[in-house]
């Protein structure tokens, strides 16, 4: 399933204080590509959708992925439906009663992209456009422009990184049987 960018060339254009029509024509494919960079950091869709996963249970519980969980449509253990007074929600953490492998569909994600989502995607974007051709330094006559590591490539400046590191799940725990 292919997500849309998580933010829009209107916005890109505000951001960078320019007008739409000023921009590249390969500003939304920036945006597809930022958009996807920050995902992966985060590891985290922030669009609202629709999800399916199989979960091994740790002392009742299984962790949601995806968040914010909006809602649980099913949960099957064994192939069946197990119903809902069998299971229990609590943020996006779920309360099974058995310890053997889960699939649950939920809906999750948010109904607007989260404003340091946003930034962080459009200040990606925004160093792109900037310097499309990864140099690290330039110069015309006496004018010289020297670009910080940061500029060069679709990759996350450490700040940008600290702002999506609240989005990541903490801590995984994995039990071998």
């Amino acid at each position: 399933m292919e997500l849309p960018a998580l933010a829009t060339v209107d916005q890109l254009a505000a951001w960078t204080q320019r007008e739409p029509d000023e921009l590249p024509e390969g500003a939304a494919l920036v945006l597809d590509v930022a958009s996807a960079v920050v995902r992966r950091e985060a590891r985290q869709n922030f669009t609202r959708g629709t999800s399916s996963a199989t979960l091994y249970p740790d002392a009742g519980w299984v962790a949601l992925s995806q968040r914010p969980v909006i809602s649980v449509q099913s949960v099957h253990q064994g192939g069946q439906l197990v119903p809902p007074e069998r299971w229990q929600l609590v943020r996006d953490r779920l309360a099974v009663v058995d310890d053997q492998a889960v699939t649950v569909t939920y809906t999750h994600g948010y109904a607007t992209v989260p404003g340091d989502v946003l930034a962080v995607v459009l200040t990606l974007a925004g160093r792109v456009l900037t310097n499309p051709s990864d140099l690290r330094q330039e110069s015309v006559g006496s004018v010289s422009v020297t670009y910080s590591a940061e500029t060069i490539g679709a990759s996350l400046a450490p700040a940008d990184r600290d702002l999506l590191a609240r989005y990541r799940r903490r801590v995984a725990v994995v039990r071998l049987r």
